[in-house]
């Protein structure tokens, strides 16, 4: 059932990641203050990855490449956004932006699970 359970932590991680995405973009679910962020700022570029890159982390298309830049962009959050803030994450508020690097880490490197967009790709080919 592992493979199971790595397709639905997928799926799961990419839908409520794709809802920050969408929050900064299109100011939807109370959006940033109310807002959406600039068109082009760094804050848009990171609602960009997150929106898109989490649906196709839902899909499982293009997992491990997708899941590695989206690792990259959380620890990028983390050190820019919470590092400063203090040392340990419970203090800088850091732990979702943490948990999101190592779970796109541990999905860029065990890949999407059977039930994916990728899985049906490779069949094909």
């Amino acid at each position: 059932m592992a493979p199971y359970a790595r397709s639905l932590l997928r799926l799961v991680t990419g839908f409520m990641f794709s809802l920050h995405g969408m929050q900064k973009l299109f100011g939807l679910f109370g959006g940033m203050g109310g807002g959406r962020a600039q068109a082009f700022s760094l804050i848009w570029v990171a609602g960009f990855l997150e929106a898109f890159g989490g649906l196709l982390i839902i899909v499982g298309l293009f997992t491990a490449p997708v899941a590695f830049v989206l690792c990259g962009e959380m620890a990028v959050a983390y050190f820019k956004a919470h590092f400063s803030q203090g040392l340990l994450p419970i203090q800088n508020h850091g732990e979702l932006a943490v948990l999101y690097c190592f779970v796109f880490l541990y999905l860029s490197l065990a890949g999407p699970g059977p039930i994916s967009a990728d899985r049906l790709l490779r069949k094909k080919g």
